[in-house]
């Protein structure tokens, strides 16, 4: 099975149309960051890209649990700058989290992480290659 078939139905719906979707609960907002989605079939690797500009690897939490990647974390805005005074606010505060379902068989040793440049790669090796049929003769 093709990982973009796995992946297809999670990452191409209608409420994730922006991929940074914002759900606002009182003063408290809550967003999934942007992530790209790459897998290399020579390497047998699935690599997922997340958008965190401006966080250190302190701020990111990465955790797999019932063979999913969660990756969380929350985002501050700077206490110098006033909330008063802006024309455009496109950029995101608040408490993130983004799920992901794992190809079976994946360990969690296998994964690993790096964050470089606002971005966090989160790479794990899929799962069998594709193979062809086997035919089963009925007795």
């Amino acid at each position: 099975m093709s990982i973009t078939n796995f992946y297809e139905p999670l990452f191409y719906t209608l409420t994730d149309f922006d991929h940074g979707t914002v759900a606002q609960q009182g003063n408290n907002s809550f967003f999934k960051p942007r992530m790209d989605l790459h897998e290399d079939k020579e390497k047998n690797l699935v690599t997922a890209a997340f958008e965190l500009l401006g966080l250190k690897k302190e701020d990111v939490g990465i955790d797999v649990h019932n063979n999913r990647l969660v990756v969380s974390g929350q985002s501050s805005q700077s206490s110098e700058l006033d909330k008063d005074g802006y024309t455009v606010r496109e950029r995101r505060f608040g408490k993130f989290s983004r799920t992901l379902p794992l190809p079976t068989g994946t360990k969690p040793q296998d994964i690993k992480a790096t964050l470089n440049d606002g971005v966090l790669s989160v790479a794990s090796p899929r799962s069998q290659p594709d193979k062809e049929p086997k035919k089963i003769t009925i007795s």
